[in-house]
């Protein structure tokens, strides 16, 4: 008997893990798909290349929608799960749809960490996680205006690399003396920032941000020690 397998959430790891039960059992689910963003299964790793404009999002896609109606699974998309009863076994989405499983997936992934100061719900405070955020970034790059980025990490500094392509004036920050710390020791790290501000971005390490403000928008970040960045953008 066909069994009944609910997934919210459509990232790499789903996506993966339907590939295999594809492979090892591909009659023994009724597969039904919540993904919260309002389209198909695409690569993360590859946003960067979207944010800086070498790639499109449209080559970024691993499973169109053409792969979802060959397996027979139906995908809701932009239907963000709001209620899971245990006991009735069913899953509601934001849009009132109710779905009966017999087993249950939740692969919805990280939430991104926003710095908790003053002013980090202003528009033009984004989070670097989906398409849609890459979306919003192209949009603000539009005013060739300035960014910050607060974090040195890995995914901030593509995020910089990015948003430098699109034409933008950027400011990394960084709390902790080196770039990248958790995987690069100090010397590797000074020799990173060297790289990166020979590409003409700007970073600043050992930077406490305290405040992000602005009149109605993003105007400028506040440092600990005084210290004011101009941004349209962080």
């Amino acid at each position: 008997m066909t069994e009944k397998l609910v997934i919210i959430g459509n990232g790499m790891a789903p996506g993966r893990m339907l590939e295999h039960l594809l492979e090892k059992a591909p009659d023994r689910y009724q597969v039904t798909i919540f993904n919260a963003e309002p389209r198909v299964n695409y690569d993360r790793i590859m946003l960067s290349p979207v944010l800086s404009g070498e790639k499109a999002y449209e080559e970024i896609i691993i499973h169109g929608d053409g792969w979802y109606i060959k397996h027979g699974i139906t995908l809701y998309k932009g239907h963000r799960i709001v209620a899971i009863d245990r006991a009735a076994k069913t899953v509601t989405s934001d849009h009132g749809v109710t779905e009966p499983y017999d087993k249950l997936v939740i692969a919805t992934g990280s939430v991104p960490f926003i710095i908790p100061v003053p002013g980090n719900n202003l528009p033009g405070v984004l989070t670097y996680r989906d398409l849609d955020d890459v979306q919003a970034m192209m949009l603000a790059a539009q005013s060739r205006a300035k960014a910050v980025v607060i974090g040195g990490g890995l995914l901030g500094l593509e995020a910089a690399a990015g948003l430098q392509a699109q034409g933008m004036d950027v400011t990394v920050l960084h709390v902790m003396p080196t770039l990248m710390e958790r995987q690069l020791d100090p010397a590797a790290g000074y020799l990173l920032q060297r790289a990166v501000e020979e590409r003409g971005i700007k970073v600043i390490t050992k930077a406490n941000t305290q405040a992000i403000t602005g009149n109605g928008r993003v105007e400028q970040v506040e440092l600990a020690d005084g210290t004011i960045i101009p941004a349209t953008l962080v």
